[in-house]
């Protein structure tokens, strides 16, 4: 809504009016209004609490009750209200209301109507990425919001590792992708259990990184096949060794029955040899036929134990041979169906890209190298296990030929080397960072076309260059407050995440907007390149202004109190939406016509 004429309205939080006039011009406020919710309204619609969330979000308000309870309330700012087209905010705990009665469905479409407005600008930053660089580079990392361990008003939090610590909570699985406009641009968060383990995550991290752009590399198809084909012979050896096992144990039972029988014959004689002996009233001697036997019963006694034994064993044996084989089979067919999935995939992708993957040690698995590898991607991370390089440490000469990749760093190299335990040549580099205490090593993995074994200070700065994404972790919970969970409902935790992430990227966005359409003399002094997200959340979203809304645009000017005292910003009026014919006559429009016919009667 916008007031006529030349009406001055006051506001404790200038940016948030700006940033609100850009959400209805991209459609934001429309979008998020028009989902569907199974909630009554009273004074305010469910959908406008939402809202009010995600203006609570911009401002980097900690806590919930912040809305209504900080030095000037965001509730009771009409100009902020105005600006983001709403009548007036809801006090905190109706918020909280609404966001605690949300389903997970209704976070889902909330999160819908938040990509297809974020999708325009994906679709351009990624053509621009593509033009000047060839190729997309993503992130990905799981990072911890962890909740008091003696709390037990959150629902399904549990146990993980969570900043080098052990800590109750939750889970969130994140993807960046780098943009050359904006340095760095989300692409999706998933709410996870707090007990997720990062090894379980890169598939589906992946798959979510694909949805949002729309594009995917051309899948290695042949190099999956050459794995099926090993995995087949392997098989062979496999299947060829839980037949031997199961001859050895069949053996072992056949020799077994043979001891029986003996067994059961030795046990008749001694049998009848002390009734004859009974009988005759004869007494046995150490020497005699049936004290003979009896030592013979004693001998065979003992091989049937030992050949229980040996039957054991031989059944332990095959059992684990074949349950590795029936894993290598699930596996193998798994593979198959994924060949058959990738196959098509790539009759359906015409414009395939290049693209990039850079993620932790944790993400790190034989099984994750291999995924990402076949899904076409150049891969860089970290060895899961540090052990990992040992088997190439003998084929260094004396000294090592380290090279030194930064402060405290060194590297060593080996180019496409081929592990026992690993299907596919891959590039490993040796990182030895040492202090005044001792040194510490980890070892990076490397697939893909990079030349980058050839030049370690290269491979160095290309992997460290992923901290982009743990400074925008380390954003999202300083600037954006997502550590600090505002409400105790896991829809309503997962909605925030979304927002947080959404956040980051919009304020990019209308940065970018604000410097090409806005005009005034505090047009250079909002300038997100130059004071950075954190600045203007913490401090240009809280400073006070007076606001004009006129026939020439939006119109800020800023309060002697103000950082920016005595400057203006123009903003342009807003484009006026294509007016539709509604679908069914109004009432009032259907009680004229029907004045008229009364009248004609």
């Amino acid at each position: 809504m916008r007031r006529k004429g030349n009406c001055t309205v006051s506001t404790q939080h200038a940016l948030l009016v700006i940033w609100g006039e850009y959400a209805q011009r991209i459609g934001l406020t429309e979008a998020l209004g028009q989902v569907p919710l199974a909630q009554k309204k009273r004074t305010h619609t469910p959908q406008s609490k939402v809202i009010e969330l995600l203006v609570a979000t911009l401002a980097g308000l900690a806590y919930l009750e912040d809305i209504s309870r900080s030095a000037h309330p965001l509730d009771q700012d009409g100009a902020v209200a105005q600006a983001w087209g709403q009548a007036q905010w809801a006090d905190y705990s109706g918020v909280s209301r609404a966001l605690r009665n949300l389903t997970f469905n209704d976070v889902e479409r909330f999160v819908k109507a938040l990509g297809q407005i974020s999708q325009k600008f994906l679709d351009e930053e990624i053509e621009l990425t593509l033009r000047q660089e060839r190729r997309l580079i993503y992130d990905g990392d799981l990072t911890g919001l962890s909740v008091s361990k003696s709390s037990q008003t959150y629902p399904n939090v549990s146990f993980g590792h969570m900043d080098d610590e052990i800590r109750l909570g939750y889970q969130a699985a994140v993807v960046s992708m780098h943009s050359p406009t904006y340095g760095r641009l989300w692409l999706s968060v998933a709410h996870r259990a707090g007990n997720t383990v990062s090894a379980t995550q890169a598939g589906a991290m992946i798959q979510a990184a694909e949805a949002q752009t729309g594009r995917r590399p051309l899948r290695r198809t042949e190099l999956l096949a050459q794995r099926l084909q090993q995995m087949e012979q392997e098989g062979q050896r496999m299947g060829q060794r839980v037949k031997d096992h199961q001859d050895q144990l069949g053996q072992s039972r056949l020799k077994q029955a043979d001891i029986q029988a003996t067994l059961l014959s030795l046990q008749n004689q001694i049998k009848a040899g002390e009734q004859a002996y009974a009988a005759r009233q004869k007494t046995e001697r150490p020497n005699s036929q049936l004290a003979r036997v009896r030592k013979r019963l004693a001998v065979f006694q003992h091989r049937d134990q030992r050949q229980a034994q040996t039957i054991a064993k031989a059944e332990k044996l095959l059992a684990w041979s074949q349950g590795l084989f029936l894993e290598h089979q699930r596996g193998y067919v798994h593979l198959q169906e994924r060949l058959v999935l990738f196959q098509q995939e790539n009759r359906e992708n015409p414009t395939p890209i290049q693209a990039v993957f850079r993620l932790d040690a944790g993400f790190g698995t034989w099984e994750n190298v291999a995924l990402l590898i076949e899904m076409g991607y150049e891969l860089y991370t970290k060895a899961y296990n540090p052990q990992t390089i040992q088997p190439l440490l003998p084929q260094l000469p004396d000294p090592a030929p380290w090279v030194r990749v930064g402060q405290g760093a060194e590297m060593i190299t080996w180019p496409a080397q081929t592990l026992k335990q690993f299907c596919y040549p891959l590039d490993f580099g040796l990182e030895r960072f040492t202090d005044d205490k001792r040194a510490k090593f980890s070892t990076l993995i490397h697939f893909g076309t990079d030349p980058i074994a050839s030049q370690p200070q290269c491979w160095f700065s290309t992997y460290n260059h992923r901290q982009i994404i743990e400074a925008g972790i380390k954003e999202s919970k300083q600037v954006f407050q997502l550590h600090h969970l505002k409400v105790r409902s896991e829809p309503a935790i997962a909605l925030q995440e979304n927002f947080v992430i959404f956040a980051a990227n919009f304020i990019r966005w209308a940065n970018s907007w604000l410097m090409t359409l806005s005009t005034g003399s505090a047009k250079s002094d909002l300038n997100l390149s130059r004071l950075g997200c954190k600045y203007l959340v913490q401090v240009a979203a809280h400073t006070s202004a007076d606001v004009i809304w006129n026939s020439l645009g939006c119109l800020l000017t800023f309060s002697d109190l103000s950082l920016l005292a005595g400057k203006e910003l123009l903003l342009p009026p807003r484009p006026k939406l294509p007016k539709t014919a509604p679908k069914f006559p109004s009432f009032f429009h259907g009680f004229q016509r029907f004045r008229l016919w009364l009248h004609k009667t």
